[in-house]
């Protein structure tokens, strides 16, 4: 098994109890994680930090999460870091937008920390920080 530590998430939720929930779950495996509250936040918080995956949820103020998922699809730094959206949005329409701007995955909310980790486990062995 690959050591986890090290392996930097950034976790973009407006909702701080999301934010305390998937930090405790990541945080029981071992994955340093970073928040941000909104879009903003989160792409500078990319641009300056060594980041191997993002969990991003979709309904934000300021920047909707895939506007933030369109503007690092966009960039050569960014197009290769795995995004996972993690959103209440599930009908399919929402979905497949996400796929289409580039989402690497879908976890829909409410979740189990089991499926949170299975999305989070099938990229970080292959994805690419963004440093």
């Amino acid at each position: 098994m690959t050591c986890r530590m090290g392996k930097r998430i950034l976790v973009v939720d407006d909702n701080p109890d999301s934010l305390k929930i998937i930090r405790i779950i990541l945080g029981m495996k071992n994955y340093d994680v970073v928040v941000a509250t909104g879009g903003v936040e989160a792409l500078q918080r990319i641009k300056d930090e060594k980041i191997d995956l993002v969990l991003l949820d979709i309904m934000m103020p300021e920047m909707s999460g895939i506007e933030v998922l369109r503007r690092l699809k966009q960039e050569t730094t960014t197009e290769r870091l795995p995004v996972i959206l993690v959103t209440a949005k599930t009908q399919d329409e929402d979905v497949l937008g996400g796929y289409q701007y580039g989402a690497d995955y879908y976890i829909p909310k409410p979740f189990t920390a089991k499926q949170l980790l299975y999305g989070v486990d099938l990229f970080l062995d292959k994805g690419e920080s963004v440093e």
